[in-house]
Formats: structure tokens, sequence, C-alpha cells
């Protein structure tokens, strides 16, 4: 797909003031058949090479993750974003995305997919030499390389820049001689290409490229970890390692605007991984409901069950309508930065940062959504779910590792928040602006108006209505706690899931009304289905969420005035959720999968 000529119209984080309309989002029902032809590439990639063997994956049989790797690489799954002059296949950002999807069901090679075609390759690919690009990026993006990142040391873990390995520049100057220990790398035991952070002197923290056998550098054992088994993790260990001073990656002294850069993209593609895992999880589970038989009938008859299976589903197509909403801003923003005449790492990282709260948005809901699938997953087996025999026993301790990397979901939530001020304090956004009039409003006889006969009005009204909650809430906890906002931990993750909630909520509503614009309204009864129930629930997430808040800082007649305008913007029309799940349920067995 080329959004070329498409001009970006909303800002990152601008959906929080700005009414979303279906045209600025992208939906998978609308893949080209470019991009179908990969999906499908990609399943069969993992219903033929990988999930035949995830048992041996799981016993670390020696070489079998390295050869599942030259096999994708061969079919061009490791270099899809990467550009054609380096060996790539040059696709969009959309697309990318899609692959990371459609590979995340693989278990523990998902994993070191996703490591290797993530934060294995990109720190090169974005802050490279030329010379450095030409080097390595084509063994990347074929595969014939491996490539690993180390960043995490045993005491920086979310605090990054605390890190303690040391780099010194040798008396002919020229290498770089580190000292140190990272820990938790994925693909460390088979990687041929490092991307290491260390800091210059012990102050200027800054990116190298550590090749497999550059002398002073070694390798731990592999660990012995809850989940993700078949994946190699190590520590790295740095004794007097030369490194060749060609080999500094970036600017001395900016190690963290690497890694903080790609960072934005990795929790992108960790979402759209979590979502393939997601669906592959739902799908076993309604497999094992439809021939599970209890009381003479198959599991799937009962009300309870359905109730799991129909909210694996709505929580997924949720998920899935941010995850591309979201891409689709950043792909039409790095098209708009290339006609500008950015180059083309630039345009993708600078799409990446003006997008960086959406990113650690999905980051926090798609592992959270994955967990939730794993874990109703393995409720719907019943005993047999807790059996090592049994994929969602695999699914289930695989997914946990999700809400710890590439930022623990904590940390997202606080960064989201932290970036919206931010970016409200230099003007990029007028949060303050929207919060006053928030405030006027309530001090306002309500409006009751006359009935809005649009499509979708009253959906529209009520995600209106949740930005307004964020607002009021947001709004008077700055102003309560001023500069001292970022010691309010609890405050403002809070806050932080009243805008993930609404963010889903809108991007639900967007693609049903898309697709009911594209299809008619009897076509997407599904759909509608799936966007109601959420919106339903999530008007009492938010409500929640806001309560909790606003009760840890708000006193009398203030506190009662904001609990009374936070019940009136979480306020929706009564809707029958149950009947809703069981009609979701019943294409779900129509189907035998998730439609999509």
């Amino acid at each position: 797909m080329s959004t070329a000529t498409i001009a970006t119209t909303v800002k990152g984080g601008e959906w929080l003031i700005k009414t979303g309309t279906p045209e600025e989002t992208f939906i998978p029902e609308n893949f080209n058949e470019e991009q179908v032809m990969v999906k499908e590439m990609c399943a069969t990639f993992l219903d033929t090479e990988v999930l035949p063997v995830v048992q041996r994956l799981d016993k670390m049989e020696e070489g079998l993750m390295p050869s599942l790797m030259d096999k994708a690489g061969e079919q061009g799954l490791l270099g899809t974003s990467a550009p054609e002059e380096y060996g790539g296949l040059g696709k969009d950002f959309i697309t990318a995305t899609l692959v990371n999807e459609a590979l995340g069901g693989g278990y523990s090679f998902s994993v070191a997919v996703a490591a290797h075609t993530g934060i294995g390759t990109l720190p090169i690919l974005y802050f490279g030499t030329p010379e450095q690009k030409a080097k390595y990026i084509p063994k990347l993006a074929t595969g014939e390389w491996k490539g690993a990142y180390g960043l995490t040391e045993p005491n920086s873990g979310s605090d990054a820049l605390g890190a303690k390995t040391t780099a010194v520049l040798s008396e002919d100057g020229k290498y770089y001689i580190l000292n140190g220990q990272k820990c938790w790398i994925t693909n460390g035991g088979f990687a041929d290409v490092y991307t290491v952070f260390a800091k210059i002197d012990g102050k200027d923290f800054t990116g190298f490229i550590v090749e497999r056998g550059m002398e002073g550098f070694t390798q731990g054992s592999e660990e012995h970890k809850m989940g993700i088994k078949g994946s190699s993790t190590v520590q790295l260990y740095f004794q007097d390692c030369k490194v060749p001073v060609e080999n500094l990656l970036g600017e001395v002294g900016k190690g963290h605007v690497i890694a903080f850069n790609i960072l934005n993209i990795g929790r992108l593609k960790l979402a759209a991984a979590a979502l393939g895992g997601s669906k592959r999880s739902l799908n076993i589970a309604l497999t094992y409901a439809a021939t599970r038989e209890q009381f003479k009938q198959p599991i799937l008859n009962f009300g309870a069950i359905q109730h799991k299976l129909a909210e694996m589903a709505i929580r997924i197509w949720v998920c899935e309508s941010a995850l591309y909403r979201t891409s689709k801003w950043i792909d039409d923003k790095e098209h708009e930065l290339l006609a500008a005449g950015k180059p083309f790492n630039e345009a993708l990282l600078g799409a990446a940062e003006e997008y960086a709260i959406e990113c650690a948005m999905l980051k926090v809901d798609g592992s959270e959504v994955l967990d939730y699938v794993v874990d109703e997953g393995v409720q719907v087996h019943g005993g047999n779910g807790f059996s090592d025999e049994y994929d969602i026993s695999r699914a289930y301790r695989d997914s946990r590792i999700n809400r710890i990397y590439e930022g623990t979901n904590e940390i997202n939530r606080l960064l989201t928040v932290d970036m919206v001020l931010k970016r409200a304090m230099k003007g990029r956004l007028d949060i303050m602006t929207a919060a006053m009039n928030v405030q006027k409003e309530l001090m306002s006889i309500p409006d009751f108006g006359s009935d809005d006969e649009t499509a979708f009005a009253k959906e529209y009204k009520a995600i209106a209505n949740f930005k307004k909650a964020i607002m009021l809430t947001a709004g008077a906890a700055v102003q309560k706690f001023m500069m001292k906002i970022e010691h309010e931990q609890e405050v403002l993750m809070n806050i932080a899931d009243m805008a993930i909630q609404t963010f889903n909520a809108e991007s639900a509503l967007l693609r049903a009304a898309k697709l009911v614009a594209e299809k008619g309204e009897n076509a997407c009864a599904f759909e509608l289905d799936m966007m109601r129930t959420y919106l339903y629930d999530a008007a009492d997430r938010i409500n929640k969420f806001g309560k909790d808040a606003i009760n840890a800082f708000a006193e009398g007649d203030e506190h009662r005035m904001m609990l009374l305008g936070l019940k009136r913007f979480t306020k929706v029309d009564p809707f029958n959720t149950k009947d809703a799940r069981r009609r979701i349920v019943a294409k779900l067995r129509n189907d035998g999968k998730y439609p999509l």
C-alpha cells in the first residue's frame, strides 16, 4: 500500500483533544493483495516449519533456532522493512507490522525473530554509518548473520542509563576497551552481531557494534526461564574487549537516542507479535471448547465459556484496531518526512517519535490482552490447561515476559502521561485549553440538546465524553501536584489507563464506522457487537480509574463536583452485552477461528 500522497493530519496524542474520523484509520479488512499474501506466507511458515518442532525448541536443541531463522531469511521474512539496497524487501511500515503480527503465534521462535529484526538490526540500520550499514545490514536482512542487543545489566533494568559497562579509548586510538556485563540478552547464545551500550570514560553513554569472536568478549550459559524456553537468553561479559573505533555506533554520548528511539518502534512491534499470539491462543481455546464434552454436550454451548471466548475476541479485535490505526499514522508520517527530503532512517525514526505515546499504550494493551487470552484459555481447558501436553500451557508461560521487556508496563504507563504533559508544556498539544473547557462545562447547566440522527452519534458522543473525563482528571491532578506530579505514580497510571481505554474505544468505533460505510450495517453485525460491547464496558473501567485518581487528591466540594462530572462523562446507554457476546461466539463457532 502506498500512502505517499496522504498528508498526516493527526499529531501524536492529538486524538485526546480531536475527534477521530474513519478516513484517518487503516483497518485489516483493507489489506491489499500483497499484504494478504505476506500474511498467508507467514502463517504457512509457522505451520510447516515452526509449530511441528516447538517441543524441540523448548528443549534448546542445538542449532535448531538458528536453522529456522535461516529458513525465514530465505523467504525474506527477516528483511521486510530493510531497504532493497541492503538486501531487504523495502516494504512499508504497515506490511512490516503485519509480518510481526503474523509470526507472533510462533512461541519462542517469534521472540527470536522479533529480537533479530528489531533491536538486533534497527540500531545499525538507522544509526550506522554508510560503511557500517553496507557491512552488516545485508547479512542481517538475509539471516546470514543473527543480531542481538545488549542494554540491560544486573543492576540497571528500567534505569537503562544507570549502566556500569565502561569503554576507554586505547593508547593507540584504534580500539575502545569495553569492560562490564550485560544480562537477559535474547539471541545472545548464537548471535553474530551485538549492539552494546557502554559509558565512555564512565560518563558518555554510547552505542557500539560488537562481533562474536572479538578479543575479550565472552558469553554465559543459557538461562533457565519460566517461559519462552526455546529462545536463547544469556549474559554477555566484556573483559578488556577490543572494539575497533569504526564500530562506534552513532555519536559519543548519544547512546540514549539510539536506545529510546528503537524502543518506540519495538513497543509497537511487540504489540503486533502479542496480537498474533492472542489470535492463535483464542483459536486453540475455541477448538478445545468445541470438542471437549461435559454433561453430554460441547462446553462451547455453555454461557460461561461463551463469555470468556467472546471477551477474548473483543479485546483482540479492539487491540487490532488500535494497532493498525497507529501503524497508518506512522506510515503516513514517514512518507511525509521522506517527501520533505529526510533520509529513510530519519523519516521512520521521526515518525515513530511522533507517535511514541501511542506506541507505549499499544505495548501495554497488547501484552495485557495476550495475558488475558492465555489465562482464560487455560481456564477453558480446565485441568488439561495445566498440562504440558496442551499448547495453551506453553502460551501461558510464554506470555508473561511481554509485560516486562521493552519497558515494563508500569514504566510505559508513566511514560504515556509524561510524554503528553511534556508536549503540552512545549505547545505541541493544547491540553490545558481542553482541560479548562471541561471545567467550564462542569459549572454550566448540562446541554441535553436534540437527538442526533447521524450514524454512530451516540458512540461518538460517548468517546468525546471519555476524553472529557481524562481532561477533568488529568487537569485537576496537574493543578494539585504541579511539578511534583511525577511522584504520584498511582494517579498517573490511573490516567494512563483512562487514555488506553479511550484510545481503544475510539479506534474500535472508527473501524466499525469505516466497515459500515464500505459494506453496509447489515454486513457488519459481528463488528458492531464487538465495538459496542467494548465501549459499554470501557465506560465503567474509565469511571473506576477516574474515581481512584480523584479520590487520591481531591477533597470537599471539589471532590463531589469532580465525581459528578466523571459520572456524567462516563454515562452510556444500556446495552445487552450478554446477547452480543453470544452472537460473537456464534460467528466464531461458524468460522472455526478468529475471522482475521
